[in-house]
């Protein structure tokens, strides 16, 4: 007899070595009768997720650390075994926006630097001018979107929470607000950011692989109570989604996978918008612009589905700096905590690293490097921060 599980997710496509175990049978052959429920916001995940109506979810890195912490909601503790994504994310704007951007720019805006210190001359005239603040879209207060938008700004000199209005949206609704002006930018896990550069109303000024070389998007994370219970079906889970992020990264079944993930139910855009988003080769402007990365969302290779209490570490050192969270030792090994390589390791065994990994683990455009053990350290050399 199989064990069923209910795992709720977003239509994102770092959703795909879940979509991918379930319909392609990868959890079928581990003994898992899995039924993948779609949600349209985090929160909808998060609670449904806390209270026991899933037994897994496709959850954001920070909304995990953030719930094992008792931060911004109830506490329930949560592992994660499983990475279902690294990178993935890109900061688009408005055609009006961009064009301020590259007019303040003082050298070339692909470069995130430069593009926010240009962002802090456009806010500074806006300010002169008496008009409104820029508004970007993230999806939520938890979320890499939000640190990766924080951190782009800071770095230019503009703080998110005085310079500029940051609103929380769901994913599926970034475009459209785009469209009818709510917003002047977003950030948004693919494939929303080419949505919108089809549609010809936004320009993709940046991936956030070019802000941070690795930063844990998303993870299959389940409370840590579920997991003492049922250790024996966490490692099945882990291994077919192990077995579901090989395939999605082997060519040859691209076509295939992004069949799988535009089915009805799953995340219903264009299989092409997919293709480029798993390819890592995206259009960035309405004239066909394109741009490649090698890093733009890693599912698997690269030791991408191996937990890392690094980015536990830098995700709660986010928390610290926008005055979500409270400088902690105990509260920075409970963010650790939520990384389990060792249970991905008893899973799957030890994967490869990345020969290209930054050696902090984070790899920030700043340079700067990122030490999981001293928080109060990194921030010191924040100018901007709560």
């Amino acid at each position: 007899m199989s064990e069923r599980l209910r795992i709720g997710f977003i239509p994102l496509v770092d959703a795909a070595a879940l979509i991918v175990a379930a319909d392609k049978g990868f959890c079928a052959a581990e003994g898992l009768d899995v039924e993948l429920v779609r949600e349209i916001s985090w929160a909808n995940v998060r609670d449904k997720f806390n209270i026991g109506l899933f037994d897994a979810a496709h959850l954001l890195a920070p909304l995990a650390v953030a719930s094992s912490l008792g931060i911004g909601h109830v506490k329930v503790p949560v592992i994660s075994g499983f990475g279902l994504g690294v990178n993935g994310n890109a900061i688009t704007v408005s055609p009006d926006l961009h064009a301020a951007i590259v007019a303040m720019a003082d050298g070339d805006v692909a470069d995130p630097l430069v593009s926010g210190r240009a962002l802090a001359r456009v806010v500074a005239e806006r300010r002169a001018k008496g008009q409104e603040p820029l508004t970007f879209g993230m999806t939520f207060p938890f979320s890499s979107h939000n640190y990766d938008l924080r951190f782009w700004m800071g770095a230019g000199g503009v703080d998110p929470d005085e310079d500029v209005r940051l609103v929380v949206l769901p994913p599926p609704f970034m475009v459209e607000s785009l469209a009818s002006k709510h917003l002047d930018g977003f950030c948004v896990g693919a494939p929303w950011n080419s949505v919108a550069i089809d549609l010809g109303i936004g320009t993709i000024l940046h991936f956030t692989s070019e802000l941070f070389q690795r930063a844990a998007e998303k993870m299959l994370t389940v409370r840590a109570n579920w997991a003492a219970q049922h250790p024996e079906v966490l490692k099945a889970l882990i291994r077919a989604h192990a077995r579901a992020a090989d395939y999605i990264e082997d060519v040859a079944n691209r076509d295939e996978v992004c069949a799988l993930l535009t089915a009805p139910g799953r995340i219903e855009v264009a299989p092409e918008l997919i293709r480029r988003t798993l390819d890592g080769r995206l259009k960035v402007a309405a004239d066909g612009t394109l741009r490649t990365s090698d890093r733009y969302l890693l599912v698997g290779r690269g030791a991408a589905a191996r937990p890392d209490p690094v980015q536990g570490a830098w995700n709660y050192a986010q928390m610290v700096r926008w005055g979500q969270a409270p400088l902690s030792a105990d509260l920075l090994a409970a963010a650790k905590a939520v990384f389990r390589p060792d249970l991905y390791d008893a899973a799957v065994g030890t994967a490869p690293a990345l020969p290209s990994a930054p050696a902090d683990g984070i790899g920030e455009c700043t340079g700067a490097p990122f030490d999981p053990d001293d928080i109060a350290g990194y921030l010191a050399r924040m100018t901007i921060r709560r």
